[in-house]
C-alpha cells in the first residue's frame, strides 16, 4: 500500500518536472540535467502527502510542491563543486559541474532556486494568504538561517570537538529545515489547522535527523554503485559524523530512536497517518 501511494505521488512529481518548459540552451540544459537525474523525490512527496493527511488535494499543489524539488537539487549541484564537497558524481551519474563545467553549474543551481520561487508564488484564487505565508517559510528554510546556514557550519566550521548536539543542529539546518517547509508547505496549502501544521513539523523535524543519520551510516557500509555518489567522503575528510562520534552500532540505535520520535507525532492523526509511519520506516531502510 505504502508504495503505490508513494509511486502515484511520484508520477505526479516526475510527470510536473519532465514537462517544465526549459529551452535548449547550455544553462536549460544543465538545469535540466540535474533535475531529471533521478532522486527519490522525498521532499515533494511529504509535501503531497501532508495536503492529503490533512484533508486537502495533493492534485492542487503538485507544482508547489515539485519546486521543493528543484531547491533541492540546486544545493545538490552546489554541494557537489569543488569548493564544497567536491564529488564527481551524483545520482549515478557525472555531476552537473563535470559535466558542464563550474560556471553552468553555478548558475543552473542559481536558476533553480529563484525558478523555485516562481512555481511557488504563481497566484490561485482564495489562497493568496496561504501563497505568501508558504513563500516567506520556504525562503526562511532554504536561506541563511536554515539550509545555508547548515551548509555553512558544515563546510567551514570548526571540526574540533564537534559534539552529537553540534551535528544535530547542523542537520536539523542543513536537511531538517526543508523538510519541515516540505510538510508545513503540504499543511498550510491543503487547509490544515495550526496544530496540525505543528505537529507535522516536528514529526519532518525528526525525519530529517533519521535521514541524515542513515546517510552517515550508508556513507560508511555503502557501495559507491549503490548511492550514485563516493562513499567513504566523511571518513576520509576527517568530517565528524554520527557514525564517527558514536560508532556504526551506536548510529543504529540513533537512527531507531529517531524513527520511533518521528513516528510518534503521528499519534495525533491516529490511523490516518499511516503513508508517513512508512515514509518514516522507508527512510531508515533505503539503500542509497
Amino acid at each position: 500500500m505504502f508504495q503505490k501511494q508513494y509511486n502515484d505521488y511520484l508520477d505526479k512529481i516526475e510527470g510536473y518536472l519532465d514537462a517544465l518548459p526549459l529551452d535548449s540552451s547550455l544553462l536549460a540544459k544543465s538545469m535540466k540535467y540535474s533535475v531529471v537525474g533521478g532522486g527519490k523525490r522525498i521532499r515533494p512527496v511529504l509535501a503531497l502527502a501532508c495536503a492529503d493527511l490533512v484533508g486537502g488535494c495533493s492534485e492542487k499543489i503538485v507544482g508547489e510542491a515539485s519546486a521543493l524539488e528543484l531547491i533541492h537539487t540546486y544545493s545538490l549541484i552546489h554541494d557537489d563543486l569543488p569548493s564544497m564537497d567536491n564529488d564527481d558524481y551524483r545520482r549515478g551519474k557525472l555531476s552537473n559541474h563535470k559535466m558542464f563545467g563550474e560556471a553552468a553549474a553555478i548558475l543552473a543551481g542559481d536558476a533553480l532556486l529563484t525558478y523555485a520561487f516562481e512555481l511557488i508564488a504563481k497566484p490561485v484564487k482564495g489562497d493568496e494568504g496561504k501563497k505568501l505565508r508558504v513563500v516567506l517559510e520556504t525562503a526562511q528554510a532554504a536561506g541563511w538561517q536554515g539550509m545555508v546556514a547548515g551548509q555553512s557550519l558544515d563546510t567551514l566550521g570548526s571540526l574540533d570537538n564537534t559534539t552529537l548536539s553540534d551535528i544535530e543542529h547542523v542537520h536539523n539546518l542543513k536537511t531538517g529545515a526543508l523538510l519541515k517547509a516540505s510538510a508545513r508547505l503540504g499543511a498550510i496549502l491543503g487547509g490544515g489547522s495550526e496544530q496540525e501544521i505543528s505537529v507535522l513539523s516536528s514529526y519532518a523535524l525528526e525525519l530529517g535527523l533519521a535521514f541524515q543519520i542513515k546517510d552517515d551510516i550508508l556513507d560508511v557500509v555503502g557501495e559507491s554503485a549503490d548511492l550514485g555518489k563516493s562513499a567513504g567522503k566523511d571518513e576520509k575528510s576527517g568530517k565528524p559524523t554520527y557514525t564517527t562520534l558514536l560508532g556504526l552500532d551506536g548510529a543504529r540505535v540513533k537512527l531507531e530512536e529517531s524513527i520511533a520520535k518521528a513516528k510518534d507525532h503521528l499519534q495525533y492523526f491516529g490511523a490516518k497517518a499511516d503513508f508517513l509511519r512508512s515514509l518514516a520506516d522507508y527512510t531508515a531502510q533505503r539503500k542509497n
